[in-house]
């Protein structure tokens, strides 16, 4: 061969752009020039490979303009080899192929064979071809047969069927039809990893697959995060890259900027960042997958997982990735294996008042609130974690325009933060209407004085803890915990509803049917799902007859006794460290553990009304109009020892007959034949004179 011939095809090579397409090219038309080698070889002509597959004459009209159509097959796959290689020598820029080849530690030989199985994701044509050739019409893949008789001759002693093996640990190739005889087996490229390896970076790759590039990550100075973390943010790049640390683990609520702070480590790198949602070592395809797609996107791989309390997952190190392995976890779960032994945790808190105040101002932008008060107080208020913050103002700005504001104010962020909350809580938990105030509730005065001491607790949370001694501060939270006992009907659920619209805040009431499992530790996943969210979103959670979950541990004498006794003991744990709102209300004290109600924060007791109390509450329910003989109101409060839920029950039994007659005023008969329904329906004696 002529050197004119060879400069030739070395300047053809060298205007190629050094690009992740141009290079994917290169190394299609080399697995090309081995297809049409072995077609050569097994129809015995160049003739008669072209007359049975006239496309691979154009794919070789291609390859004449490099100069090797002069060549044989087996010169012209060597010297592409060698062009091939020397154009990849001179450029610097990320390659995926060259990079999952160099992470995977493949040679050239078995790199083709890879490309080779992925032809037909290129150019269907491939597949008639392969369909042909191993006598399968309905199989347009190639199979192990047909790739190990073809690679036994490329290289006399060596079989595909091993390279085909390790190919598929690597979680580059997978099988189509596992339950074929092996030699049938047909193989396929994923369609994620071929995209990625042409240089087709998308950033839905799937439903549960996302990759941000570095342009649009942010830097550590961006994040509003603890000065301290902000700090170690510095040097956690290095320490990853020398391999002092292997694994970097991100612990927080959900939506409170987790991926964001591995996006600026990323960053910090050089590289982008691969989100797996919900994929560990069980799912076996996906988790192959994580590895060679993070080293052909350059990318660093994280995988978010959900686990619940006792929850343990065994890290493996991924395969063909030099990248380390991050994971982002809630506050329950924990790793284990190869990739948690040099693990960095880092935890992130929620938001406090100052840094929710950047959020809110930053992601209202230009449209921020009226003033700095309004700012102030919609800070104050929310304590919700930065994501939602971020959710919540653009909602926010969309109510502002909605209600024709000029900004945004406390009632756009209420109304956008209650449309998070539904999105979030709907299906786990139960939205109570609140309305009113304190004007509302007919009680004792020392109920009402323990329920106004509740309110102030839960104004001043966040700072309460900040204000005790450095002893005390250690042991305390944000969080508020209230037990809310006493007889049926004396205003308990009343109560809770008007402290969150005094509060004005959201109340969501526990559904135990869908929080009770019989399965074992199911209920403890339920019960953490909807605490973390009920912390994330700052509503307050109202778990209505609260002696089901909150009993009293016995011996154990059967193995239910034991699992009854786990669920009361991780309800313990987790009201230690619950960080929101929560109210119990119970009409069975006696029946709830001690534990809990030492854990509990504020104790309401409601006995059931006096006369006076009773006179005012049927006050509250009687319409303005009635026309109630006032000296039998009086006899009535007195002598009928009726519960609040009863005198409800009452008064709209009384207005239903005053509907009846017309649509009258509720008058004294109405009244009298009510208040003897209550009775009846209790199975007691009205003490009224008839």
């Amino acid at each position: 061969m002529s050197k004119s011939i060879l400069q030739s095809r070395a300047d053809l090579f060298a205007q190629l752009a050094p690009s992740p397409a141009e290079h994917f090219k290169l190394c299609f038309y080399a697995a090309v020039l081995r297809v049409i080698k072995q077609c050569f070889e097994t129809l015995g002509s160049r003739a008669a490979a072209f007359e049975q597959f006239p496309f691979l004459a154009g794919y070789n009209a291609e390859l004449a303009a490099h100069a090797v159509d002069e060549l044989s097959c087996e010169e012209a796959c060597r010297v592409w080899d060698e062009g091939l290689r020397a154009w990849e020598d001179g450029t610097d820029e990320h390659l995926p192929l060259r990079a999952l080849r160099e992470e995977a530690c493949l040679d050239r030989d078995t790199l083709s064979l890879m490309m080779c199985v992925g032809l037909v994701e290129e150019d269907a044509r491939f597949g008639l071809l392969f369909a042909l050739l191993q006598g399968t019409p309905e199989q347009h893949r190639p199979t192990t047969g047909l790739l190990n008789q073809w690679w036994r001759r490329l290289g006399e002693d060596t079989e595909a069927r091993a390279e085909l093996r390790r190919l598929r640990e690597l979680g580059l190739l997978e099988v189509v039809n596992e339950d074929a005889p092996r030699v049938e087996w047909a193989w396929q490229l994923p369609g994620l990893l071929w995209d990625a390896l042409r240089g087709d970076a998308h950033e839905e790759l799937a439903p549960w697959l996302r990759y941000t590039p570095p342009a649009q990550l942010l830097s550590s100075e961006e994040l509003v995060v603890r000065e301290s973390l902000q700090d170690s943010l510095k040097i956690i790049p290095a320490l990853l890259e020398s391999g002092e640390a292997q694994t970097l683990v991100v612990r927080g609520p959900q939506h409170n900027g987790r991926r964001t702070v591995l996006g600026a480590v990323a960053r910090e790198m050089g590289c982008g960042l691969l989100e797996a949602v919900g994929v560990g070592p069980k799912d076996d395809g996906r988790w192959r997958l994580v590895g060679p797609l993070a080293t052909a996107l350059d990318a660093l791989p994280v995988l978010v997982l959900d686990l619940g309390p006792g929850e343990t997952v065994q890290l493996p190190r991924l395969k063909a990735c030099a990248q380390p392995l991050c994971v982002v976890l809630g506050k329950q779960g924990g790793l284990s294996g190869q990739g948690a032994e040099r693990a960095l945790t880092l935890t992130l808190e929620m938001p406090g008042r100052a840094a929710r105040r950047t959020l809110w101002q930053r992601s209202l932008g230009a449209r921020g609130a009226t003033d700095a008060d309004e700012l102030e107080q919609i800070s104050e208020r929310f304590r919700i974690t930065s994501g939602n913050i971020n959710r919540a103002a653009g909602l926010a700005q969309a109510y502002a325009s909605l209600g024709g504001h000029k900004a945004v104010a406390m009632s756009d962020a209420q109304q956008a933060s209650r449309a998070l909350n539904r999105q979030a809580l709907d299906t786990l938990a139960m939205r109570v209407e609140a309305s009113g105030d304190w004007q509302r509730l007919a009680a004792s005065d020392e109920t009402m004085r323990e329920l106004r001491e509740l309110e102030s607790r839960c104004r001043h949370r966040e700072r309460l803890h900040e204000a005790v001694g450095f002893g005390l501060s250690t042991q305390s939270n944000s969080g508020v915990r209230a037990l809310f006992t006493g007889p049926s009907g004396t205003g308990k659920t009343l109560a809770a509803r008007l402290l969150a619209s005094t509060m004005q805040m959201d109340l969501y009431r526990l559904d135990l049917s869908l929080v009770v499992n019989k399965y074992i530790g199911e209920t403890e996943k339920n019960l953490n799902r909807i605490f973390a969210r009920a912390e994330e979103l700052d509503v307050i959670l109202l778990l209505d007859e609260g002696d089901a979950l909150l009993t009293q541990r016995t011996s154990v004498q059967t193995s239910n006794d034991r699992y009854a006794n786990l669920e009361t003991n991780y309800l313990l744990q987790r009201l230690e460290t619950y960080e929101g709102i929560l109210i119990v209300t119970t009409n069975a004290g006696d029946r709830i553990d001690t534990a809990f109600q030492r854990r509990m924060d504020i104790v309401v007791d409601f006995r059931a009304p006096e006369a006076a109390e009773r006179w005012a509450i049927w006050q509250l329910h009687l319409p303005q109009a009635h026309t109630v003989d006032d000296e039998l109101l009086d006899e009535v409060a007195e002598r009928c020892v009726l519960s609040g839920g009863q005198i409800r029950n009452a008064v709209l039994h009384a207005s239903l007959l005053a509907l009846d007659d017309g649509g009258a005023e509720v008058n004294s008969t109405h009244l009298l034949a009510a208040v003897r329904r209550e009775y009846r329906k209790a199975g007691a004696v009205c003490p009224l004179r008839l």
